[in-house]
């Protein structure tokens, strides 16, 4: 498999020339990784169940209205109008790509083109009224998504929520 999906095969990490220290029977309870292989399958087991999350959210909260790279640009509109070359570097496409992708959202009547207003040359995007909706019923299906499978989960996993949440969170900003 390649890099972006990836199975256990992608991961190989040399620690021979890391000896982990001799630890003492306190050390087991602070329930760290104890060698860069323990770090490693963790890390690992991580990034595939992120990834199947993304997934599943992006496709099965919107699998008749918009493609997700479609939500993705049209996103990008909500805090004001851009240039479609500021879209494609924002969400790192091609500028090709991100006309394809404009031209479609301004078809289908959920992103509008001005030009800009000191200079004419540059076309901006912006969103229109039905884009804005588009945007707040998928996210409002994709809540609904979560919440459905959340509500499957036991009690003492649902109040470890908040704390996976924090530290997804930060480990996406670093």
């Amino acid at each position: 498999m390649g890099r972006s999906g990836g199975d256990s095969r992608d991961l190989k990490v040399d620690v021979t020339a890391h000896a982990a220290p001799e630890h003492s029977e306190d050390d087991v309870l602070d329930d760290k990784p104890r060698d860069l292989d323990d770090l490693a399958r963790q890390g690992l087991e991580l990034r595939l169940a992120c990834q199947l999350i993304a997934r599943r959210i992006r496709y099965e909260s919107t699998p008749d209205l918009i493609a997700p790279h479609q939500f993705a640009a049209l996103a990008r509109l909500e805090d004001g109008e851009k240039a479609p070359g500021e879209i494609a570097e924002l969400e790192r496409v091609s500028p090709p790509s991100m006309t394809r992708t404009v031209t479609k959202l301004v078809e289908d009547g959920y992103a509008r083109r001005t030009r800009h207003p000191t200079d004419g040359r540059v076309v901006l995007i912006g969103l229109t009224d039905a884009g804005r909706a588009l945007l707040e019923e998928t996210r409002h299906r994709r809540d609904l998504w979560m919440t459905s499978r959340l509500g499957k989960l036991s009690p003492d996993e649902i109040a470890l929520v908040p704390d996976v949440a924090r530290i997804l969170t930060r480990v996406a900003a670093w």
